[in-house]
């Protein structure tokens, strides 16, 4: 009898919010239709935020994450819209307390009824609700750990590398220049145009302890064709055999005790303007130099200044030609082929690269028996346009008063040139 009484009012209470929903969408003013829209927008707010905090409790991190949502409700959020009789019942019954999603179904249900698709009988003719189960699995308690396996043991054939304390380097260059001798260079030569190749080779040997073995190797030749000159149709204007040893043994971080060997001469002959007599040839002159001294590593201004000074209270001094001819012209007694004596040197052997493209090497040599003096000053200022393409200053001021005065520069020599050419290093 209750049940039918409970039945008797929903119906009814249904009717009134029929009728009710009629005369609201048909009488109401704007303000009060404005005001029931933003109640239905609250109302899918709420259902949204329903389905957010599911899936967030669904995808939280944490283990002991709390249930939002009770299981039985769960599936109510996707199920088609579905008038529930417990709802309503739940509602008029005193001192009961409607769950949140009790209240959203209890407003859609009077705000929109339209919305409804199917009731709590039709649902329930479908079938039961299957309610998941828990299986518990007992593990097995007799359980116990793998033994490790050994490797096995391949066959593995070792090879031991040598170090290799030698280091190798060079760079070439092949140019056209233009350049300027004085009148009484040492080697002879004349103002002019000329094209002029290069080569420097060097292997150098360093245990990494205090032993170190240091070897170069510098060949340069110019050739170079003169109209004032008949009798010679080509002439060399830069001719150059060097080879400068250093064996040296580590006394500190940045000096060696250093044993140095220096050997010079040229390739081909040389003659001046318009004469037959030759003023220098291979082995004419010839010097070579051994000194025994001291030498300081330089690395300076962020490692772009870099090589190396050596001074020696010891030095001894060859000067030999081959042509007895040339023995007056190089400061050598008439009828002898050498002459050899004792003295002092320094050498100064350094490389400052300004940047990339510009570099700056110079070479400072001195040697004296405090009787003659003989002072050589070499400086290269080398512009490097690309890997290939490069421009070369040369500037090469020589002193030597062991040799015959000039009546015009003294003792000094000079020598000048500018290229423009193909350049490689390695």
């Amino acid at each position: 009898m209750n049940t039918r009484r409970i039945y008797l009012i929903i119906v009814s209470l249904l009717c009134v919010i029929s009728l009710q929903a009629q005369v609201r969408y048909g009488g109401l003013t704007n303000r009060q239709r404005q005001q029931l829209s933003e109640r239905s927008l609250a109302t899918i707010r709420q259902y949204e935020e329903r389905l957010q905090r599911y899936r967030d409790s669904l995808y939280s991190d944490s283990v002991a994450a709390p249930q939002l949502i009770p299981k039985e409700e769960i599936a109510q959020l996707f199920l088609p819209f579905t008038f529930y009789t417990d709802v309503v019942h739940d509602a008029f019954t005193i001192g009961n307390r409607l769950s949140p999603l009790d209240q959203q179904f209890l407003t859609v249900y009077l705000s929109h009824p339209e919305l409804v698709v199917r009731t709590q009988t039709q649902l329930e003719k479908t079938g039961t609700v299957i309610k998941p189960t828990t299986v518990t699995e007992q593990l097995p308690t007799n359980l116990e750990a793998p033994a490790p396996e050994e490797p096995t043991a391949l066959p593995i054939d070792m090879i031991v590398l040598k170090p290799n304390f030698w280091d190798f380097a060079g760079d070439g260059y092949l140019q056209f220049m233009q350049n300027y001798v004085s009148g009484n260079w040492y080697q002879g030569g004349e103002s002019n145009y000329s094209l002029m190749g290069g080569l420097t080779l060097q292997a150098n040997y360093n245990n990494k302890k205090k032993l170190k073995w240091e070897n170069k190797l510098e060949v340069k030749i110019g050739l170079q064709t003169t109209n004032g000159d008949t009798i010679h149709n080509v002439k060399t204007s830069e001719d150059l055999l060097r080879y400068t040893s250093k064996l040296g043994l580590q006394a500190s971080k940045k000096w060696y005790y250093t044993l140095q060997g220096v050997a010079s001469t040229q390739i081909v002959r040389m003659y001046d303007q318009n004469q037959r007599p030759v003023i220098s040839d291979f082995m004419s002159p010839f010097e070579f130099n051994l000194s025994l001294g001291m030498d300081y590593n330089v690395d300076w201004i962020n490692h772009k200044l870099k090589g190396s000074v050596h001074l020696a209270p010891i030095a001894y001094n060859l000067k030999y030609v081959d042509r007895l001819s040339l023995a007056e012209r190089n400061g050598i007694k008439v009828g002898h082929h050498s002459k050899n004596d004792i003295g002092s040197q320094m050498t100064v052997d350094l490389k400052w690269v300004f940047s990339d493209n510009i570099q700056w090497q110079t070479r400072l040599f001195a040697y004296t028996t405090y009787k003659r003096t003989q002072i050589e000053w070499e400086n290269t200022l080398n512009f490097q346009f690309n890997r290939w393409i490069s421009c070369k200053f040369y500037i090469y001021p020589r002193f030597d008063d062991s040799v015959v005065r000039d009546d015009r520069h003294g003792y000094f020599q000079y020598k000048e040139y500018t290229s423009l050419g193909f350049a490689y290093s390695f």
